[in-house]
């Protein structure tokens, strides 16, 4: 099965305007009823035995990402551009983005699921959301080898797309480059529930980007992620890192704390913990040999220990039925109505400017935030009912 688009999109999402326009005029079920049906539709598609080739050539959004990265191959091009921008229409990353965001390489999934950040192709490569990247002007002739092949067997499929895919390279700015520290940083130890790192950069080092946004998204608060991103952009200046607190300040803070901890989980505390008592034996007593493993060791943990985030313990089916709960939530508006303010500014009357209550992020309770993940209050509702997929491979469970 090979799936593109026509135009300049693959999918630039669903029509939630449309959707917002039904509950407004009727009920809030008849929205629930379209995402119950897109996410039975993520889920088929994420345990579809069969393998199936998105040729993400356009842009990639919202629910145009749903119907493409749950299948195995997703083959992106120079001119793909993808981003989950969620939260700056009042909802939060749903079809199925819990899942695969909390699967990409540290905390690169709460960057850009909280700020929407646009990737291109290349950057899709590097951090795992695509497969191959083939330039656009051999598209034609690979989906004429793949309609006339032997694709019945996954490894025939391979090899038809490593002849035609190629590596791309990163822009300047993409969070997989290095940047250069233009003066002494030391991040310091930040003890107790908070993560700790304890690293000094010398002047003229060269580090990853995604380095800093590990370091900044890591917290277990949006409040002390926005801190971070702020303490870093008085240090360094950098426009990447001005551009992510201006996207977190424009988004609904409802939004983005039911995001957070969507994506993220509540094992943050323990990876907090761990990562604290490292840098707390990191003294003057200690050998300098222990020092200098220090650093790797707290990286080591980092990207491995995230394997116990909420997300990547959950299958996919357990991740929508989640996500399905929050979006049956969000459409009732018994906490905020968010989302509905943010489709009138940003899809229907476009003045970009919307009016979020609270307003505030410290206006969002825990107990607000919670809400979102409990049961609906309504007799008539249930849980989402997903098809039983039985004597599934692992390969049809786990193409991420």
């Amino acid at each position: 099965m090979v799936k593109e688009g026509n135009g300049r999109a693959f999918c630039a999402g669903g029509d939630v305007a449309a959707v917002v326009r039904d509950i407004t005029e009727g009920d809030w079920r008849l929205g629930a009823n379209f995402f119950r049906k897109e996410f039975t539709l993520n889920y088929l598609m994420a345990t579809y035995r069969k393998s199936q080739v998105s040729i993400l050539n356009g842009i990639v959004m919202g629910g145009g990402a749903g119907a493409s990265l749950h299948g195995r191959f997703r083959i992106v091009t120079e001119s793909t551009v993808f981003a989950m921008p969620e939260t700056a229409l009042g909802l939060f990353p749903d079809v199925g983005a819990s899942y695969f965001l909390s699967r990409l390489p540290g905390f690169f999934g709460e960057y850009v699921g909280l700020t929407g950040k646009r990737l291109d192709g290349p950057e899709m490569l590097a951090c795992g959301l695509a497969t191959h990247y083939v330039h656009s002007s051999k598209l034609p002739l690979l989906e004429e080898e793949l309609c006339e092949g032997n694709i019945d067997d996954p490894l025939n499929i391979c090899k038809i797309l490593d002849k035609y895919a190629e590596q791309p390279v990163l822009k300047e700015n993409s969070a997989y480059r290095k940047t250069r520290r233009e003066k002494d940083e030391d991040s310091g130890e930040r003890k107790g529930r908070k993560r700790c790192v304890k690293v000094t950069l010398q002047i003229g080092e060269e580090i990853l980007r995604l380095h800093i946004i590990d370091k900044c998204f890591s917290y277990r608060t949006v409040e002390e992620i926005l801190s971070a991103l702020e303490k870093e952009h008085a240090e360094t200046n950098d426009d990447w890192v001005s551009a992510a607190i201006g996207s977190l300040k424009k988004a609904s803070p409802t939004s983005l704390k039911i995001s957070l901890k969507s994506v993220g989980s509540s094992s943050r505390t323990q990876l907090g913990l761990g990562l604290g008592w490292l840098a707390e034996q990191n003294t003057t007593e200690l050998s300098a040999d222990f020092k200098e493993v220090t650093v790797f060791l707290i990286y080591y943990i980092t990207f491995y220990y995230l394997q116990f985030r909420e997300g990547r313990l959950q299958g996919v089916g357990q991740c929508l039925i989640r996500e399905y709960r929050m979006v049956c939530h969000v459409l009732r508006g018994e906490v905020s109505r968010d989302f509905f303010e943010g489709c009138r500014a940003i899809l229907v009357d476009k003045d970009k400017n919307p009016k979020w209550n609270p307003s505030r992020l410290d206006l969002v309770s825990d107990n607000m935030v919670n809400h979102y993940f409990s049961k609906v209050n309504d007799e008539e509702w249930m849980d989402l009912k997903l098809p039983t997929r039985s004597n599934l491979p692992a390969s049809s469970m786990a193409k991420l």
